[in-house]
């Protein structure tokens, strides 16, 4: 049992896995919570997309959404045909369709929203006020070099890098200093 005065000393433990496997259990959670409303995380995506942005063209907000196009489009006409969005047709430097949230669409985000917070308060019920506080700073502070791209990959501890080569006979190499995954080993080096 886990009783938060040592570190794991368990590498399967690194805190990047954590975030990952607690990212993942939420988002079956999130997901499982939209699925009881008739809903998907693209439908989801695209509200939330459109509450903080404002109107935008359809071509454009199926660019924004990290899914299928043919799952973007069906979502949106599901939407659509829920009045949850408003569909213009604008015609400023060529014909475009613009799409809005309505108020029904702003309802229905905040049951959503309310829905994610239960979700939430059954996952931090076993820290404190303080701690959901610093949870939530820490995370704001890791999604922002996240989103800035950090993450370089370097050679920790100048342990020499390692790659599983490609082709039909896959084989665990060394890599030569400044060759990448799909750079062929030196022979020497994949004895």
């Amino acid at each position: 049992m886990y009783d938060g005065r040592n570190e794991s000393s368990s590498p399967f433990e690194q805190t990047v896995y954590l975030l990952s496997e607690t990212g993942k259990a939420v988002d079956r959670l999130l997901t499982a919570g939209l699925a009881r409303r008739g809903l998907s995380p693209v439908h989801h995506a695209l509200l939330s997309a459109l509450a903080r942005l404002g109107p935008h063209g359809r071509h454009d907000l199926t660019a924004r959404v990290t899914a299928p196009a043919p799952e973007v489009d069906q979502a949106l006409e599901d939407l659509l045909s829920a009045h949850l969005l408003q569909s213009m047709v604008v015609h400023v430097g060529g014909r475009q369709e613009v799409l809005t949230v309505t108020a029904s669409g702003r309802a229905a985000l905040d049951v959503l929203h309310t829905d994610a917070s239960a979700v939430q308060e059954d996952l931090l019920a076993s820290l404190t006020k303080g701690q959901r506080v610093e949870l939530n700073s820490l995370l704001r502070r890791v999604r922002a070099t996240a989103a800035r791209g950090v993450g370089r990959q370097t050679d920790p501890q100048g342990k020499g890098g390692w790659t599983l080569t490609p082709g039909p006979r896959r084989t665990w190499t060394p890599v030569r200093e400044g060759a990448g995954a799909t750079d062929e080993p030196d022979a020497a080096e994949a004895g």
